[in-house]
């Protein structure tokens, strides 16, 4: 998962980049999020990756211009600034789960927290 973490952080460095916001959402999709298939995501972002993915591509294309590109022309710019905000917000629960996956499970004793036996070191 830290892969797609990577990736999605990438994607954001060129959101928060120079440049329309429309060239900028283009970069960020194509470069770093187009190979992303949802059902390789945890399960509550697949249906929100999904979404983005089917407006990212919902547009055919004309004259040699990829999908992702006609869509992004054809949508007005909230609706390219709302689909950037949904990549933060995608990239924010991945953060936050590859983070909770990385941390020791602690199991609580009463009203103290003790570590699991299994990650305590033996003499």
């Amino acid at each position: 998962m830290t892969d797609h973490v990577e990736r999605f952080h990438a994607a954001l460095m060129v959101l928060v980049g120079h440049g329309h916001v429309k060239q900028r959402l283009i970069e960020a999709f194509e470069d770093h999020l187009a190979d992303i298939h949802e059902h390789d995501l945890p399960k509550p972002m697949q249906q929100s990756f999904a979404e983005l993915r089917r407006d990212m591509h919902q547009v055919s294309p004309l004259n040699g211009e990829g999908a992702i590109r006609a869509s992004v022309r054809k949508m007005s710019l909230q609706d390219a600034s709302d689909c950037a905000a949904r990549i933060v917000g995608l990239h924010a629960k991945l953060a936050r789960q590859d983070d909770d996956s990385q941390r020791a499970p602690a199991v609580e004793s009463g009203d103290e927290m003790r570590v699991p036996p299994f990650l305590v070191k033996s003499g």
